[in-house]
């Protein structure tokens, strides 16, 4: 199948838009890679796409363009979105505190078939799929396809949950991109569990799919599901399985996370705190996909396994995958576990992340690199921040970085204000041996991502990285 078949209807998006807007989309490269239309009253308009944003034109919005593309619109739902019938573009809107519309995002919707050949492997073993990433990366394309294939090519009853009409599209008829399988339209989002128990007591299913469960309740509702023999392909809110095991909402979705205190003998064994974190059950979704771009995913084949291991502080195996222009599918060899520490792992230097009680970041803790030579890689020292988190941003940006567990070895201090308030000492040491500290505001992904990516690009400017190159107070 040719993986660059791509269907969006996009022309019926564009004729709703103010003719300004139209005129300055009128091109055919202007359309390729388009993500969505940024409308908002008193500004210029503006088209996004996955690595910049563009103006369009120089005349703001005004409101008789707002109220002229509504009017064409129709109805917003409850979840203040709506559609554009047998398509799958999505318009939502902002409104003021009288309730009018102020603001519009337009976004477009691709049926984009080939990309289930990076999973048909996981399909094939009927066993309930996980699919998380960052907004923007084509989890819902991913999953309207997968319910295409699991109808259409292996005969599987397969229902759609579609709660904002996302994955098949507005109107009574699905879209065709998900096949023959059948759509559940929800009326209001906080019923989608609701709906979800629905479609396996009335309909018979063999497949359920979910776009983002988000709620304890959606999460309950798709343990119940699973545990009736029914599989699940779902998308959850989060961009690495890590944050599933730190999201109580969601957790379960993993296994569920507990407290549980070792004997003496055990703990010595795991060279742990007594007090540990272990998964409380047998995942929900056995496989997951963590989707880094549209072509590049990491694959979890045993969930269960690998939360055993992130728990216990060590590096998973996880596989990428990536689909390569030919439309084939690229398999690299899995990464190897790292081996454990010869010291305890209460050793590390690093506090406990305030926002997780000592028992969680102790059996968290990834292991660090403790040896004597000095590595051309940047070398980063924790204070306050989740060694584990740090060591996942590097893998997957694949960055020439690398933890230290001792001030001496380090280029540089990663961590947050609450950091540096139980490591008074810490502060001063760094100074003495002019060590730089870079404060971020949270202890997050996505905050340890735009920390380390700073850090390289000025030290690539300027390899011998010093405290005049980072500020020593900067939040980022």
């Amino acid at each position: 199948m040719d993986t660059h078949r791509v269907t969006d209807d996009l022309d019926r998006l564009l004729d709703l838009l103010p003719e300004a807007v139209r005129v300055e989309l009128s091109s055919e490269e202007s359309h390729n890679q388009l993500l969505e239309v940024v409308l908002d009253l008193g500004r210029i308009p503006e088209a996004r796409y996955p690595d910049r944003a563009q103006a369009l034109g120089t005349n703001p919005i005004t409101r008789v363009d707002l109220s002229d593309l509504v009017d064409r619109l129709g109805q917003f739902g409850a979840d203040n979105r709506a559609g554009i019938e047998h398509t799958l573009h999505r318009i939502s809107a902002i409104r003021n505190r009288q309730g009018e519309v102020i603001g519009l995002t337009c976004r477009v919707g691709r049926a984009v078939f080939g990309t289930v050949a990076m999973v048909r492997d996981l399909l094939d073993s009927a066993q309930s799929l996980l699919l998380m990433g960052r907004p923007g990366v084509g989890k819902t394309t991913a999953l309207r396809e997968i319910a295409r294939v699991l109808a259409d090519e292996m005969q599987r009853r397969v229902v759609v949950i579609d709660t904002s009409n996302e994955i098949a599209g507005n109107g009574d008829i699905p879209h065709p991109a998900i096949g023959r399988a059948r759509r559940m339209q929800v009326s209001r989002p906080e019923q989608q569990h609701q709906v979800m128990i629905e479609a396996v007591e009335n309909h018979m299913p063999e497949v359920i799919v979910i776009d983002e469960i988000g709620t304890e309740l959606e999460a309950l509702a798709a343990r119940t599901i699973a545990e009736r023999g029914v599989m699940l392909v779902a998308t959850a809110h989060g961009n690495a399985l890590g944050n599933l095991i730190k999201n109580p909402t969601l957790s379960d979705l993993v296994g569920g996370i507990q407290s549980i205190t070792l004997g003496d003998e055990e703990a010595r064994r795991r060279r742990s705190q007594k007090t540990v974190l272990e998964r409380a059950a047998e995942p929900t979704f056995p496989a997951a996909v963590e989707m880094h771009t549209r072509h590049r995913w990491s694959i979890h084949a045993d969930v269960a396994s690998t939360v055993d291991q992130m728990l216990r502080g060590r590096q998973p195996r996880v596989e990428q995958r990536e689909l390569t222009s030919e439309g084939r599918v690229r398999r690299l060899n899995p990464i190897k576990a790292k081996n454990l520490l010869r010291r305890p792992a209460l050793a590390v230097a690093s506090p406990p992340c305030p926002s997780l009680p000592p028992s969680s970041i102790d059996s968290l803790q990834p292991q660090v690199d403790n040896g004597t030579e000095r590595s051309s890689d940047l070398q980063v020292l924790c204070c306050g921040i989740t060694p584990q988190l740090v060591e996942q941003v590097i893998w997957r940006q694949s960055w020439p970085a690398r933890l230290v567990s001792d001030l001496s070895d380090a280029d540089v201090v990663l961590s947050v204000r609450q950091g540096l308030g139980h490591k008074s000492g810490l502060r001063r040491q760094a100074k003495e041996q002019r060590v730089p500290i870079l404060v971020i505001k949270a202890d997050t992904l996505p905050q340890i991502d735009r920390a380390l990516e700073r850090l390289l690009s000025r030290r690539a400017l300027s390899p011998n990285l010093d405290v005049s190159s980072v500020d020593l107070n900067n939040l980022i």
